[in-house]
Formats: C-alpha cells, sequence, structure tokens
C-alpha cells in the first residue's frame, strides 16, 4: 500500500524525507494534547536507534512555532525533527479521525471524550495510569517512593499517571502557547512508517484520546521487526 499523496506532498517539501529511505512520520495532534506529549516522551529515547537503523524521523503537530519551541523544551523532542500545521487540513487528509464532533463544539467534544464518549479506550487507558503494569517499564527508576510503593522494573501504580500529572500542569499553565486554536483540540493523530518507495511498513490511526499507540504499555513496539539489530 501506498503512503497518502498528501502526505508524500508534505514530506517532498521538507529536505531528507523525501523518498529513497525509510520514514517515520508522526502525525501528532495539538501539541497540548496528552497524547502529543506522551509520544514525544517516549519517542526522544529511541531516536539514536531510529538513527542508526536508518530510519529517518519527523513529527508534525497542529499549533504554531512558539508553541513547538516550548514543547521540545519540555518534552526533549529535537525542534529540528518537528514541524507544524495550523490547522487539521494534513491529518484529515491522510484518513486520521476528527474526534467527537457534538453539539456545542470543540469543548464539550472534548470533555465527553476524556470521559470515554467517542474514544474507545481512553479510560481504560486512564486507569492503567493509576493501577500500574507489570508489562510496562518504570518511568521513575531512581525513585525510591516507586520502589516502596510497588517494587521496580516495571510501572508502579500511580507511576504513569504522575507522568500524566506533569504533562498536564505543564500544558494548563501554557495553553494559549501549545493550543493557539481550541478549534482543533479533538483531532486524532496517526504514526505511518514509509519504505524507501512510499510504500507503507506499519500504519496507525487513532481512535481515542491516550491511544497513539496500539500498544501503549510498549508505544513503540511496532519498530521492533525494523530494529532487532539494535537490541
Amino acid at each position: 500500500m501506498k503512503a497518502p499523496e498528501a502526505l508524500l506532498a508534505y514530506l517532498q517539501q521538507i529536505p531528507g524525507m523525501e523518498s529513497g529511505a525509510k520514514r517515520l512520520v508522526l502525525l501528532f495532534t495539538q501539541l497540548g494534547d496528552f497524547d502529543s506529549m506522551e509520544y514525544a516522551q517516549a519517542l526522544v529515547p529511541a531516536l539514536s536507534r531510529l538513527e542508526r537503523g536508518g530510519i529517518k524521523t519527523l513529527a508534525i503537530a497542529i499549533g504554531d512555532q512558539a508553541g513547538a519551541d516550548r514543547f521540545c523544551v519540555f518534552t526533549g523532542f529535537p525542534r529540528s525533527q518537528l514541524r507544524v500545521v495550523s490547522d487539521a487540513d494534513l491529518h484529515r487528509s491522510v484518513g486520521l479521525s476528527p474526534g467527537l464532533q457534538a453539539a456545542g463544539g470543540p469543548w464539550p467534544s472534548l470533555l465527553l471524550m476524556c470521559a470515554g464518549i467517542g474514544s474507545p479506550g481512553t479510560l481504560a487507558e486512564v486507569l492503567r495510569g493509576y493501577t500500574g503494569d507489570r508489562s510496562a517499564p518504570a518511568r521513575f527508576d531512581d525513585s525510591s517512593l516507586f520502589r516502596l510503593a510497588g517494587g521496580s522494573g516495571f510501572q508502579r501504580p500511580f507511576e504513569l499517571a504522575t507522568v500524566r500529572l506533569r504533562n498536564m500542569n505543564e500544558v494548563l499553565t501554557k495553553w494559549s502557547t501549545y493550543v493557539p486554536n481550541n478549534a482543533h483540540i479533538t483531532q486524532r493523530g496517526g504514526t505511518f512508517l514509509l519504505d524507501e518507495d512510499d510504500s507503507v511498513l506499519y500504519v496507525h490511526r487513532d481512535q481515542g484520546i491516550l491511544g497513539f499507540s496500539e500498544t501503549m504499555n510498549q508505544p513503540l513496539a511496532f519498530l521492533d521487526p525494523w530494529l532487532k539489530s539494535e537490541h
């Protein structure tokens, strides 16, 4: 399957992202979205492996330059690998979900999605953040508090919820920087792994909030077939 033409046209404008190399293209949601923050934080430790594996990485988020600058400072994601678009046109053109479109506009729709309405998997993922997950890695390896609470070597109770609370505090205190336009706050994102000939090796289209991966306990597991030599 060939990548969507709209995505290829966008990539053609960016030096180094043309056909001829494997490319991981992440269509983040709003810069201030839980998913964008958490996905970027998961990717940062893996970027060197991706580079060694011959996979070029680019994220495209909804927002503006000031928001992108702040996002990269907070998450550690490389500014050179993040582009911003002002609306959801690119996301819609590659078949990504606009999210719930309820009466009253984007804010009521977003609140309903946060409650799990029109956003499959959201409540279960929120709960996982509080209860812990032995199939997921620890997020605070050096924290004696979490070791006392649940042990070590896996995601302890409240550990992921703490990460998300930090992200939420960052966004809410700088909302206008991260989200200059509220019109697209329900828009969902997606992941495209493209081969050298522009065929799609892997694709995931988010269906709900906190659904940026098919395997949220190991959000980058889809890359394993192409990075086996790096393990």
